[in-house]
């Protein structure tokens, strides 16, 4: 994994030290809270409900032991005891005091970790598949490109202020573990017709309010070009976007206002003209430099034979949450943080430690965090999967949901934040509950399930194969249903069902979708098939079934 050079190193303890200046004079009362806002918002600090929350970047979701060991003793320092992994592969902490958060930054400078531009009108926190360089699908790794944005983009002169914030995510592999077509832009690691590996490029793709799916701006960038190219996507949306509407100044209404031909043609225009200047071409060399970091470990030669275990529940976790290496007789392994009963995406100092041990005592170099809300483990040597499996199951973090539909991602809702209109989590434990039997979970096969508690989105409702967004109605939580979303690369938005159900009505009625799925399915068809299949109209008659027998 990438290793901060000199340069790195000076630029965020530069950061550490601007910051506690800045903290020192806020709580002197040198600075209003309107003068601190966005000076804490690029440094990851947000205010909410109860306490302070501190964002931290864990770009393109790779963590090295020491780092989660860092992580785990801020946990128990300054906050409850646990951490919170969100969707753009980030560790949050909902916990902290104002005045703790200069030491915090320098802790976290000490391991290479920062939270610059993990919130503000900036380029936040590039993502990437959580199986890059292990999976035998990809051209080739994703984040050696991932790791030359991040650095492109950190206190981009012309784009630390943007009208809105901006997503970056990048792919290398036909199936899209990364959500790339719900992002501002996305890169896909693509081959042309020659042979030529090269980037396809997308755009105007969000979340929220206004939901897009974004659009093609160009199917073949060459290498040395790309920073050229999303320079000047950047440049058009900084120069075209509406400041004047706080609801129009995402890429996404850009592009839907003035249509993708137009966009391209105009992306285009900047493209030549930074071309013509000879600036920003990415050498072969620098890219072979970064890449190096991100060679995989030195695999050993063993046989692809299927680990056993004495352990019954080991088949049925191998079977759901493990998948396949390009290495023979190495996996994947994903680690659920959906247990029931739990958090989606919180994970405690004591699990987050025993991880770092984990990875230490088994050669593994790093651990990956998933959009999903879930933490994946690359490099596993097949023949200690029964091992590692064990330690996991006394964390229990051995839950066997991955792609399940207890496998649930909820944003922390109105448990913690000041936007929300409705809870999440509680929700998100109801319907895991109710799914709880793991014979019924396999029945029911692939569903995701999204909850966002409002209208932004952090929980990704819009791409749920079954979404739920929380909504106030005078003051009452209110739960609104969507089906039919992808977040995969047969993308879909979730067509919204129809009235809202109430917190103790959302569970049911989630129940009633579903068992309308294992009524209509079709052999092998998932639940998302069968919608795309058969429509909205049988499912919302299940769903609204004990309002209408109510009503008569």
């Amino acid at each position: 994994m990438y290793r901060y050079d000199e340069f790195d190193a000076q630029f965020v303890r530069e950061r550490v030290t601007q910051f506690r200046y800045q903290v020192e004079r806020r709580l002197a009362g040198e600075l209003t809270e309107d003068e601190f806002k966005p000076l804490r918002l690029m440094n990851g600090l947000y205010l909410q409900l109860h306490a302070y929350m501190l964002r931290i970047a864990v770009p393109y979701g790779t963590l090295a032991s020491r780092q989660l060991r860092k992580l785990a003793f801020i946990a128990r320092k300054y906050d409850k005891g646990y951490g919170h992994f969100t969707t753009r592969t980030n560790m949050q902490f909902n916990w902290i005091k104002l005045v703790d958060v200069p030491d915090i930054l320098a802790h976290l400078a000490e391991v290479e970790m920062h939270c610059i531009q993990t919130s503000g009108n900036c380029i936040r926190n590039v993502t990437a598949d959580q199986f890059a360089g292990a999976t035998d699908e990809e051209i080739e790794d994703p984040r050696p490109l991932s790791e030359i944005i991040r650095q492109w983009s950190s206190l981009h002169p012309e784009f630390v202020f943007l009208a809105r914030k901006f997503k970056i995510a990048v792919g290398a592999t036909e199936k899209d573990r990364a959500a790339l077509l719900f992002h501002d832009m996305a890169v896909q690691v693509v081959k042309n017709a020659e042979g030529r590996v090269g980037y396809k490029v997308y755009a105007g793709g969000g979340m929220g309010r206004t939901p897009y799916i974004a659009q093609v701006m160009s199917e073949f960038v060459e290498r040395e070009d790309i920073l050229a190219y999303l320079e000047a996507v950047l440049r058009v949306y900084n120069q075209d976007s509406r400041r004047d509407n706080i609801h129009k100044q995402r890429i996404k209404i850009l592009v839907n206002a003035i249509g993708v031909e137009e966009m391209r043609k105009r992306v285009d225009r900047e493209f030549a003209e930074i071309k013509a200047n000879g600036t920003l071409q990415l050498p072969q060399e620098e890219l072979d430099r970064i890449a190096a970091y991100f060679a995989p470990p030195a695999f050993e030669t063993l046989s692809d034979d299927e680990p056993t275990s004495l352990d019954p529940t080991f088949k049925t976790w191998y079977a759901q949450n493990v998948s396949r290496h390009r290495q023979p007789g190495y996996a994947i392994a994903t680690i659920s943080l959906k247990p029931v009963g739990g958090v989606p995406g919180d994970a405690t100092a004591e699990q987050m430690e025993a991880l770092a041990d984990l990875l230490d005592e088994y050669g593994m170099a790093e651990i990956r965090v998933s959009h999903e809300q879930n933490l994946v483990l690359p490099h596993v040597r097949k023949k200690d999967l029964p091992a590692i499996y064990k330690r996991l199951k006394a964390l229990h973090l051995a839950t066997p949901n991955a792609g399940l539909v207890t496998d649930i991602i909820a944003c922390p809702g109105l448990d913690y934040c000041d936007l929300a209109n409705a809870r999440s989590i509680p929700i998100a434990q109801d319907i895991a509950k109710r799914f709880e039997n793991l014979d019924r979970q396999h029945d029911i096969g692939e569903l995701k399930i999204k909850i966002s508690g409002c209208i932004n989105a952090c929980g990704h409702h819009h791409a749920g194969h079954i979404g739920i967004l929380g909504v106030d109605k005078k003051g009452v939580e209110y739960y609104q249903l969507q089906l039919g979303g992808s977040g995969a690369e047969d993308a879909s938005i979730g067509d919204i069902m129809g009235p809202g159900f109430t917190a103790h009505d959302i569970g049911p009625a989630v129940e009633r979708v579903i068992d309308a799925y294992l009524k209509l399915r079709e052999k092998d068809e998932r639940f998302l098939d069968t919608y795309r299949r058969v429509g909205m109209e049988p499912f919302k008659n299940m769903a609204y079934l004990e309002q209408m027998y109510a009503a008569h």
